[in-house]
């Protein structure tokens, strides 16, 4: 098996202790979405998680964690955030703020700690995936350890 190189949220994941698994799939350049993600692993698509940044009118970038079919109610996002309104980060942004690309953005490792919000239904499972950081990568682990590392507030955004 070919090794396989650890990421920045991998990286930290270690240095916390924490265990979780690293999972490669097959990447379709044309088809990031998680739909096809869950599909590669062979998985629940309600366990495989995608990251999604936003802006707020009031206070800037938060991050949206949600099950891999799912849209972020932009109303619910913009109200668990404090702010009034949000909108999904530009995509020319996605880079420079949070150090990660479309397709493979964890909500672990990001250049700064964003307020982050993960769906309420990740608690409903023994582990989930989210992005490892690149794509062709995921992290399998456990809801609560995804939600300390990121210090993130379980609500409803769809």
């Amino acid at each position: 098996m070919a090794k396989i190189n650890k990421t920045n949220a991998a990286r930290l994941l270690d240095r916390a202790g924490i265990s979780y698994d690293l999972v490669p799939y097959e990447v379709d350049e044309n088809d990031l979405a998680a739909t096809h993600v869950a599909a590669q692993l062979g998985e629940d698509i309600r366990q495989v998680f995608k990251t999604l940044v936003l802006r707020g009118d009031r206070h800037g970038v938060f991050v949206c964690v949600i099950p891999g079919d799912g849209e972020v109610d932009l109303k619910k996002a913009a109200r668990v955030s404090g702010n009034k309104s949000a909108e999904m980060l530009h995509m020319k942004e996605l880079l420079p703020t949070t150090g990660y690309i479309r397709g493979g953005c964890s909500p672990i490792g990001m250049k700064k700690m964003f307020p982050t919000f993960l769906h309420e239904s990740a608690m409903t499972f023994d582990h989930i995936y989210v992005s490892a950081g690149i794509r062709g990568l995921q992290l399998k682990l456990a809801p609560s350890v995804l939600q300390s590392m990121c210090k993130a507030t379980l609500c409803d955004l769809l």
